[in-house]
C-alpha cells in the first residue's frame, strides 16, 4: 500500500513537472510600416490592425508597429513585402502601379466626386476586382484604406488657376499617371520618396508638393510651404498590404481574424481622414498659411484635354467611365 502511494505521489510530481515544461503557444512577431508619422490617419490605421490581430488570436500574433520611414519609403516597403524581408505595410497607392499596374487607373486626376462615392467603388465591385490582381505579384492586399484627396503646397505663390503651376518644381509620387498630368499642368515634376519631402522643401530642392490635408498637416509642411490650394485633383487610396508566403502560412481562422482586423484598421483610418478634414484648414491658417478654397476645378480638367485621351486609350474609357459613373 505504501509502495502503491508512493508511486501515485511519484507520478502525480512528473505529471506536474512535465505540465509546467510544457511551452506556452508560440507567438509569431510581424513587421508593418508607414512613411509618415505616428500621429496620422495611417498611424491609426497600423495601430488599430496591429491591436485587433493580437486580440483576436489571442496574443499569437505581434504585430510591431513602425513609422515616419523607419523602414524606408512606401516603395521600398512594397518591394520588402513582395520579397517577404517584411510581412506587411500600409501604404498609398502612389507606388503601388510599379507592382500592380491595373491599380493606376485610380490615380486619374478628377476621377472621384467626392469621398462617399470613392470609398463605396473601392469597397464594391471594381475595388475588390483590383485587389484580386495582387497575389499573383506575391502580394495579398487585405483591404482598401484611404490617404484622401490631394491638393497643392508651394513657396512660391498662391495657385488659383492653371497657370499658375506652370514652371513649380513639385515633389510628386513615383507614379506615372500622377507625373503626366501634372506635366500637362506646366508643373516640373520631382519624384521623391516621401522621407525626403520636408528637408527638399526646406533647402529649397523643389519649391512645393501634393498631399492629403491629412499628410500636410501631420508632416508639419506648413513650417516649410506658404501657400495651399485645395485642388483636390487626386483620390489617393491607401493599401493594408501582406506578404504572400506570409498570408498563406497563416490558418483559415488566423486568416479571417487578419481580414477582420484589417477592416477595422480601415473604419479608424477614414475616421481620422474625416476629422483631419474637418480640422485641417482653420489650423493651417492659423499657422500662417495662405489657402485658397475656391478654385474653379472645370479649368484644371480643361487643362487635362489631351492628357485625358491618352488615360482613354491606355485604360479604356469604359473602365474609366465604369468608375466615374459608379453610384
Amino acid at each position: 500500500m505504501r509502495t502503491s502511494r508512493l508511486f501515485m505521489a511519484l507520478m502525480a510530481s512528473l505529471g506536474a513537472a512535465l505540465l509546467s515544461a510544457t511551452p506556452a503557444a508560440a507567438q509569431t512577431n510581424m513587421k508593418i510600416n508607414i512613411s509618415i508619422a505616428q500621429n496620422s490617419h495611417q498611424g491609426v490605421a497600423i495601430d488599430t490592425f496591429a491591436r485587433e490581430v493580437e486580440k483576436r488570436t489571442g496574443g499569437r500574433y505581434k504585430i510591431q508597429a513602425f513609422y515616419s520611414g523607419s523602414l524606408g519609403g512606401e516603395r521600398e516597403s512594397v518591394e520588402a513585402v513582395q520579397l517577404g524581408t517584411q510581412e506587411l505595410t500600409f501604404t498609398s497607392t502612389g507606388p503601388v502601379p510599379n507592382f500592380v499596374p491595373e491599380v493606376a487607373i485610380l490615380d486619374i486626376p478628377f476621377l472621384f466626386r467626392d469621398y462617399a462615392h470613392a470609398r463605396s467603388t473601392l469597397d464594391g465591385p471594381i475595388g475588390q476586382d483590383l485587389l484580386g490582381k495582387f497575389p499573383s505579384k506575391g502580394i495579398v492586399a487585405l483591404a482598401w484604406g484611404e490617404n484622401g484627396f490631394r491638393h497643392m503646397t508651394n513657396s512660391k505663390r498662391a495657385v488659383n488657376a492653371p497657370d499658375d503651376l506652370k514652371g513649380l518644381k513639385m515633389r510628386t509620387m513615383e507614379n506615372p499617371v500622377h507625373i503626366q498630368a501634372y506635366k500637362a499642368f506646366g508643373i516640373i515634376p520631382t519624384p521623391m520618396a516621401f522621407p525626403e519631402v520636408f528637408t527638399a522643401l526646406q533647402q529649397g530642392t523643389v519649391d512645393g508638393q501634393e498631399n492629403p490635408l491629412s499628410v500636410i498637416t501631420s508632416a508639419k509642411f506648413e513650417q516649410v510651404q506658404k501657400h495651399l490650394s485645395l485642388t483636390g485633383h487626386v483620390y489617393s487610396p491607401a493599401l493594408l498590404l501582406m506578404n504572400k508566403a506570409a498570408w498563406d502560412k497563416l490558418p483559415a481562422a488566423d486568416k479571417q481574424a487578419f481580414s477582420e482586423a484589417a477592416k477595422e484598421a480601415v473604419k479608424a483610418n477614414r475616421a481620422r481622414v474625416d476629422d483631419d478634414e474637418r480640422k485641417a484648414v482653420a489650423d493651417l491658417r492659423s499657422k500662417g498659411m495662405n489657402v485658397v478654397e475656391n478654385l474653379d476645378k472645370g479649368k484644371f480638367q480643361a487643362t487635362l484635354g489631351p492628357t485625358y485621351a491618352d488615360f482613354g486609350k491606355k485604360f479604356g474609357q469604359d473602365n474609366i467611365d465604369r468608375i466615374r459613373n459608379y453610384k
